[in-house]
């Protein structure tokens, strides 16, 4: 359950806060009365969902446009803010850019994870750090079955072999540096859908897209599997995932998963019917034929150390959270308050699972 005055007044850093989850988590601590310190790169798109969350920055909140790959200024950042709570979202997220540019993708996904654990060990304050990674950080055979957090890392891709290679480097921090300080865990989760994303190769902004021109969406893989989950879903289990590290090390792990219930785990056609059921049907989708990287057909996650450890449990079904996304995107069609709507989604959610005052 999230704790509403553990939140209130703390010194929170999110890297990567201008990007999708990354403004979703920095509305929601807003909410919740948290001190705030963002640092990431400028939006990669026009629109995106930060434009909308900074209108309401609080007065104390600070945004620092910069990349993690530039140690000294991400050290004197971090000094700077002085958090108490790290969470580190900053990354190359999209798997076939790991293609294009493998070389950054590994700069910034393991470099820039390593920088930032680094100017984290200068800190008189901080409580703990909660790095997330991915849900592709597994060894992938294909077997089809779920996978739990003592699985074996690994990567056939760019992308998914840097996340692999963040996990291994948060570890070695843990153990060489903060062994008898502040708690560091990774947070592995993926493939979220929800309002305000307009990122590139990515399904439901794909949709959107597909929605403005009146074209079908083109799909690489129709018959994928995913493990599809409402973006609150694993912010959600971040902020409780902190929260515990603080209250209890002890007896919190160091890795967990943050998926869905099996029910929710689709193909990607199924999604984009799903999705396009909402706008009369369109814009449906079409099989790309042309040539593309290899991705992984199935991919899910347990999440049973999360709801053992944590007690957190998924509170949207995949039929809910593509109403939810959809509802979003059909606010701000019509011109809604889209922060008064993002806010409302937010408030909307915890009533489902219930906040601690």
């Amino acid at each position: 359950m999230i704790e509403a005055d553990f939140w209130q007044g703390r010194r929170v850093l999110i890297t990567g806060h201008t990007g999708f989850k990354g403004a979703w988590l920095w509305l929601w601590l807003r909410s919740l009365g948290a001190s705030l310190t963002g640092y990431a790169l400028a939006p990669l798109t026009v629109p995106n969902l930060w434009d909308v969350v900074r209108a309401a920055a609080p007065a104390d909140s600070v945004s620092i446009i910069a990349d993690v790959r530039e140690p000294a200024q991400l050290r004197a950042a971090v000094e700077a803010a002085d958090p108490q709570v790290v969470f580190h979202l900053a990354a190359q997220a999209l798997v076939r850019e790991s293609y294009a540019d493998p070389l950054a993708t590994f700069a910034t996904n393991v470099l820039g994870t390593g920088a930032l654990l680094e100017a984290c060990r200068k800190l008189g304050h901080l409580e703990c750090v909660v790095v997330v990674t991915s849900d592709k950080v597994y060894e992938n055979e294909g077997a089809g079955r779920p996978f739990e957090e003592r699985d074996r890392l690994g990567g056939h891709d760019p992308y998914s072999a840097s996340k692999a290679a963040a996990e291994i480097v948060t570890r070695s921090f843990r153990d060489s540096f903060f062994a008898d300080g502040p708690p560091i865990a990774t947070a592995r989760a993926g493939n979220v859908i929800g309002g305000g994303d307009w990122s590139v190769d990515r399904l439901i902004p794909d949709c959107v897209r597909a929605l403005e021109t009146g074209r079908p969406v083109s799909l690489r893989y129709p018959d994928a599997v995913r493990p599809w989950q409402h973006v609150l879903e694993p912010l959600g289990g971040y902020l409780e995932l902190a929260q515990a590290l603080v209250r209890s090390p002890a007896n919190t792990p160091r890795a967990v998963n943050f998926g869905p219930d099996a029910a929710s785990f689709s193909a990607v056609k199924a999604v984009v019917e799903a999705f396009s059921a909402r706008f009369g049907g369109k814009p449906g989708w079409e099989l790309d034929r042309s040539s593309h990287p290899s991705e992984a057909r199935a991919l899910t996650l347990s999440s049973m150390l999360a709801e053992r450890t944590l007690g957190w449990r998924p509170r949207l079904d995949i039929d809910r959270a593509l109403l939810w996304t959809a509802d979003w995107y059909r606010a701000r069609a019509a011109r809604e308050d889209m922060l008064r709507f993002s806010v409302a989604q937010i408030a909307q959610y915890q009533t489902l699972g219930g906040v601690r005052e």
